[in-house]
Formats: C-alpha cells, sequence, structure tokens
C-alpha cells in the first residue's frame, strides 16, 4: 500500500447542508494520506483558498438559483444532466493519463447521482455519502408501497395516527405528505441510488438510529460506514456559503447562562409574512432573550426584516438580536444558548446534539418531519412548535424555565455525552472511519 496512492474524486452538492459534511469528510480523507478532487457546480461554487491542499474541478451547470425552477425535481435533474458531460470527460482523461500505481475512488453525494452512473460505466469504485438522518430511509421507502394499498395521499382523518409499519412515526412525519404523489415517486426515485455503490457512507451514529441502519444494511448488502457527526471528526475553516455576522458573539457573552433561544430555520426555507409575524410576536411576548436569523430573502415578499411593524421592532430589541445569519456551531456551543428552534435539518440537528442543547422542532419538508419526530418522541430532547404566538410563547417558556425544559436540557446532555464517546479514540464513529480508510485501501 505504500507504493500505491490513491486519488479520490468527492463529488459535492451545491445545498448547503450537504456541502458542509462532503468538505469535512474530504479534510478527514486527505489528513489520511489520500489525494483529494472536489468536483462541484459553478452554482454555490466552494472557496478553494480555505483548502489549498485539494484540487478542484469545476463542472459547468448553466445555474444561477434554485428558485429558477418549479419543483426541487427539475432543479436536480437539470444539475445532474449539466454537471454529468464534464465529469464523465474528466474521469476519462485522468484514467487515460494516470499511473500504474494510481487508483482512483468516485465518493459522491446523493443528490449528485451522476456521478454514481458515470463511475459504474467506467468501471469504477463509488461510494455514496448519505447527509440526511438513516431513519429517513424507511420513510421514503415506505411511500411507494403506501401508493400501491391505496394509503397515500393520506386522508387527513388519519394524519394524527401511526404508520403500523414504522411504529414510531405517523402518518404526519412522512415525506412528501400534501404533495403530488407522482412528484413524491420522483424525488424517491432520484434518492434511491440506480447504481448499486459499492459502500455508503452515513453522516449519522450507530446507537442513534439501530433500527434504520439494520433496514438499511439488509436492504443494500454492501459496507454501512457511520461516520457522524462528521464536522466534530477534525477542524475545517467555515463553509458557509452566506457571510456569518459574528457579532452574536460579544452580545452572547452578555446574557446569563442557558438563557437564549437561538432561532435559525435553515439555509434553504422559506417562510410567509404571516408565520413570520407569529414568531415575532411569540419571542417578544415569551420575555426571554433570543438570537433569530432571518435570512435576507426568506420572508417571502420581503428583502430582510421590513414585515415587522416598528412597535414590534421597539420591542424585539429591548431583548433580543435579530442577525441575515450566524456562526451556528459557535452559537449552539456558547454557554448562554439554552435552546435551538430549528428546522431540523440533519446537520443542525447532530450540531445541537453535540452541544447537548434541548430543540424546538418546526420542520418543512423531507427528513426534517422524520427528525422532529425522533427529537421530540425517541429521543426527548426536543419539542413540537405549533406557529401560533400564544404556542410560542407558551413553548419557550417550557424549555428555557420550565420543569419540563430542566428535565429536556438533562436528556439533551446525556446525549451529547454518548456523541463524545462515539467521536473520540475507541468510539463507533471513529472506528467506522478507521474502517473507511482500510475498505478504500482495499479497492
Amino acid at each position: 500500500m505504500a507504493e500505491r496512492r490513491w486519488r479520490l474524486v468527492l463529488t459535492a452538492s451545491p445545498l448547503q447542508g450537504h456541502m458542509t459534511p462532503m468538505l469535512h469528510l474530504a479534510t478527514f480523507l486527505h489528513s489520511k494520506g489520500f489525494s483529494i478532487t472536489i468536483a462541484h457546480s459553478e452554482f454555490n461554487r466552494p472557496d478553494p483558498s480555505n483548502h489549498p491542499h485539494f484540487t478542484f474541478l469545476s463542472l459547468p451547470d448553466n445555474l444561477s438559483a434554485i428558485s429558477d425552477f418549479a419543483t426541487a425535481v427539475q432543479f436536480l435533474q437539470t444539475l445532474n444532466d449539466n454537471c454529468s458531460p464534464h465529469f464523465r470527460e474528466h474521469l476519462i482523461q485522468t484514467m487515460m493519463m494516470k499511473k500504474d500505481k494510481e487508483s482512483i475512488v468516485i465518493v459522491y453525494d446523493n443528490l449528485m447521482f451522476f456521478a454514481g452512473s458515470v463511475a459504474g460505466d467506467l468501471g469504477l469504485p463509488s461510494i455514496i455519502l448519505r447527509t440526511s438522518s438513516a431513519s429517513f430511509f424507511p420513510a421514503i421507502k415506505i411511500v411507494p408501497q403506501l401508493r400501491q394499498q391505496g394509503r397515500f395521499p393520506v386522508q387527513a382523518s388519519l394524519l394524527q395516527e401511526i404508520v403500523p409499519e414504522l411504529h414510531l412515526l405517523r402518518y404526519k412525519d412522512l415525506p412528501f405528505v400534501g404533495l403530488p404523489i407522482q412528484y413524491a415517486l420522483e424525488v424517491i426515485n432520484m434518492i434511491i441510488p440506480k447504481t448499486p455503490p459499492s459502500a455508503i457512507l452515513w453522516n449519522t451514529l450507530e446507537f442513534l438510529e439501530p433500527s434504520a441502519l439494520t433496514q438499511i444494511r439488509d436492504h443494500y448488502q454492501v459496507p454501512i460506514f457511520t461516520v457522524g457527526p462528521l464536522h466534530k471528526i477534525i477542524p475545517t475553516p467555515s463553509t458557509s456559503f452566506l457571510e456569518e455576522d459574528t457579532s452574536c458573539i460579544p452580545w452572547l457573552d452578555k446574557q446569563a447562562p442557558r438563557s437564549v433561544i437561538y432561532v435559525s430555520l435553515g439555509s434553504i426555507a422559506n417562510v410567509d409574512e404571516k408565520v413570520s409575524t407569529e414568531i415575532a410576536w411569540g419571542l417578544a411576548n415569551s420575555k426571554q432573550p433570543f438570537l433569530w436569523v432571518v435570512r435576507p430573502g426568506s420572508v417571502q415578499g420581503f428583502e430582510w426584516i421590513e414585515f415587522l411593524a416598528d412597535g414590534l421592532v421597539t420591542e424585539m430589541k429591548m431583548r433580543g438580536l435579530i442577525v441575515k445569519w450566524a456562526p451556528q456551531k459557535e452559537v449552539l456551543a456558547h454557554f448562554a444558548v439554552g435552546g435551538f428552534w430549528s428546522h431540523c435539518g440533519w446537520n443542525s440537528t447532530l450540531e445541537s446534539m453535540f452541544e447537548g442543547v434541548p430543540m424546538l422542532c418546526q420542520p418543512f419538508e423531507l427528513d426534517q418531519k422524520v427528525n422532529s419526530r425522533y427529537l421530540s418522541y425517541v429521543w426527548k430532547m426536543g419539542v413540537e412548535v405549533v406557529v401560533e404566538r400564544g404556542e410560542i410563547e407558551r413553548v419557550i417558556r417550557r424549555v428555557l424555565v420550565g420543569k419540563e425544559g430542566e428535565e429536556m436540557k438533562q436528556r439533551a446532555m446525556e446525549m451529547q455525552e454518548k456523541v463524545k464517546v462515539a467521536v473520540t479514540h475507541g468510539g463507533s464513529s471513529h472506528n467506522s472511519l478507521e474502517e473507511l480508510v482500510q475498505y478504500i485501501f482495499s479497492l
């Protein structure tokens, strides 16, 4: 193995929640002696200056914004169709020029499914990185089955009922509820790989989702490496596509321990004016300190916070801080933060777990609903948010100052300890990454 060299071509998705774990994985693999090429779309491209030891391959995509497309399916299909030819050409040229002692392995984000197809066509081993929860897999896998049984789309009267085959999830927690069935099936077809991979990396922890991981191993019959949370495996520069406002850290320094509710609903979701106004009143009426991230353009019809009435802005400034984007990992690690109001994207969920911060759950789509259910019902370190100002006020106070909140914080801290054990030497995630390295050497 000392004589042989490996070139890993990591194909990254242009979505924030997918790009970040891929770059963390790349940093770890480079530390193990692998040569790294990051293949990426021109849209939302990473900054090469933050990763001087990587080679970057820009794939022409002819895209300018996700909003240019009517659906996510159209965006993803166009992204894959446009990136594929240049990726294939690059690999063919690399294979023609490579030396006898060099091996090429493709590692790709599951949304960049063209990379798996190209690898299969060229006879190259391919490894998928999945950046959702493992529990999302059984939830999407069952949708076509429910469709065949006439149970999907779901009747409104059944939304609160448990899905018998899944035991823990309600029908309302399933991905694609409320969306046209054909659209749901198209997305599922994209998520489930057409070309069988050589192995799968899952950004989760072995102890966290054992039942789902068992189902995944039974289904794929290939090595499954649980390598999460990738953001804590090895330090790497910020991968944020948006400029982080670090002024919130000195503000947090002035707050009491565990007193602040941190609100951030992700890098993609848009919220209408009515919902945003209810959030604002709920925060103001709770009388608790808050740090609220309002992404520019995220409130439909407004550039930033113009939807807030003048009196409400004055009320909010007395207790809180509103920023356009925040350094989330640093915020969650801060002593002043006592709760995280989140869309429950998987990266945000893992980051909150690692810091032992209870969560207020407001999911929008896909795996976020599954994650929210597990946080509130299984792991019991979260609570679902009903977006009405009175309910918001009550749930914030429950988490920050109530007895239930103290119990939730205790469970969150117990979860934090388990996650820290998993990523340290001898822990499950640490061992899984070492096994991954040996697996690549064996290809």
